[in-house]
């Protein structure tokens, strides 16, 4: 589904509108294309801390150019900025983000990627903690500046955990965040430190079992895709009345189906054994499967509460508690569930949904700190995503949803599912209770 708006723009008098009356200039992201390096260009490093000596072959490891701005010259464009933050210890040292963002800002192509580096502010004290809290409010103020198609990110790296990094500057550096900024995640913050090795940083799921529960369509259909992309062998999961749409997506990504009401009774025990029987075991948990029933509260009837609870919330709480139970996810599994930015700041007419993808956030706190052997739970948070549920969105509500946001239009399936196949590979072991959200950096909640 095209962005009309965003087509006009691109047109002669969109353009001069555009120019003339300050709307709103939304610029066609670089999306990533399977067999493409992961960054078409330099990046350039700079800072100091833990990490600064490190980064140079880290990127190397990915296949990514880096340099410095010193070593470039002043000629140089660059595709992304990485910056060392962990060796500020004070408010007087964020100087040391001035003197290296500003003279580079001009000098970025198309759709760049800005990644600063800094340690959990509830790690250290002081002076430290102040300065290191600060990067927050940085990092998001440059996502609402940089234009362009552009992104910035903040990654707390806790100690011990710098060589974990790798997976999360792959995904953060390149077109797979296509629709991610202003986003702050936490590696080795909770559980472990280390990260599994990644064989093949174009096929990372190699040998993995996916689950992907509302599998035959929409966003689920791009999250098995993209999986199946990255190597995995998917399981989709959908209601009987999907059956038709599900089968033929999964014979078309050689993967495997199951249909049942993912709130019935005895649906956790069908899936684990299902998993446990045809496969062995699973590695990646997708907890997909949502509807909505949207009403004001003081109209909403009990059915349209109660099944959105039941099927966005109750069923991915059941559905963990029976596959950990049974020692169906193996371990170095990734649970992921799908939360919305509606659970994050709250919409008109969608308390009962609002409140079961808030619970998705809440099941991601509750079990970080519970799993063993490797095991992590991460959630994404989707803002304006263009789908055929949105489509049929009235003009004006819809066209105020795409363009609330940093990038000034709405995101992809496809977005959605990158950060998914992000927290689900191997090398992102020590992502543990994160939530990102996937919304250009929408202008709502926090």
């Amino acid at each position: 589904m095209s962005d009309r708006y965003q087509g006009f723009t691109a047109s002669p008098i969109g353009k001069l509108l555009v120019k003339n009356l300050g709307l709103p200039n939304p610029m066609k992201l670089e999306r990533y294309v399977e067999g493409a390096p992961l960054v078409d260009g330099t990046v350039a490093v700079g800072g100091r801390g833990r990490l600064a000596e490190s980064l140079p072959g880290l990127l190397d490891l990915l296949g990514i150019a880096s340099t410095t701005a010193a070593e470039a010259g002043d000629g140089a464009t660059y595709k992304g900025l990485v910056f060392d933050a962990t060796g500020l210890t004070s408010s007087s040292d964020l100087h040391a983000l001035r003197d290296f963002f500003t003279p580079l800002l001009r000098r970025l192509g198309k759709c760049p990627r800005v990644v600063v580096l800094g340690t959990p502010p509830e790690q250290v004290s002081g002076a430290e903690r102040v300065a290191q809290r600060a990067l927050e409010g940085f990092t998001r103020s440059l996502g609402k500046e940089i234009g362009r198609g552009g992104t910035v990110q903040l990654v707390y790296v806790a100690e011990g955990a710098e060589a974990a990094v790798t997976s999360t500057l792959a995904f953060l550096l390149s077109p797979k965040s296509a629709y991610v900024s202003g986003q702050v995640v936490r590696i080795g913050t909770t559980g472990g430190t280390l990260a599994a090795e990644v064989p093949d940083w174009q096929r990372p799921l190699d040998g993995k079992v996916a689950l992907v529960t509302g599998a035959s369509r929409g966003i689920g259909e791009q999250i098995a895709r993209v999986l199946h992309r990255d190597g995995a062998s998917v399981v989709g999961v959908d209601v009987p009345q999907a059956a038709d749409g599900l089968v033929k997506l999964m014979n078309e990504l050689d993967g495997d189906w199951l249909t049942l009401d993912i709130t019935a009774k005895d649906a956790p025990q069908r899936i684990a054994h299902h998993l446990q029987e045809k496969h062995g075991g699973v590695d990646i948990v997708v907890h997909n499967a949502g509807i909505t029933r949207d009403k004001k509260l003081a109209n909403m009837k009990e059915d349209g509460w109660d099944s959105v609870i039941a099927v966005n919330l109750t069923a991915p709480e059941r559905i963990t508690r029976e596959l950990l139970d049974q020692g169906v996810i193996n371990d170095n599994g990734s649970i992921i569930g799908v939360a919305s930015i509606a659970g994050i700041a709250g919409n008109v007419g969608q308390a009962n949904y609002a409140a079961s993808k808030a619970g998705v956030i809440g099941l991601v706190d509750s079990l970080a700190d519970e799993l063993k052997n490797g095991i992590t739970i991460n959630a994404v948070a989707p803002g304006f995503i263009i789908t055929q549920m949105t489509a049929a969105v009235p003009f004006a509500t819809r066209e105020v949803g795409q363009r609330l946001n940093a990038m000034a239009q709405g995101g992809l399936p496809v977005d959605v599912a990158e950060a998914i196949a992000w927290y689900a590979s191997p090398g992102s072991t020590a992502v543990n209770g994160n939530v990102v959200r996937v919304c250009g950096q929408m202008m709502l909640g926090a």
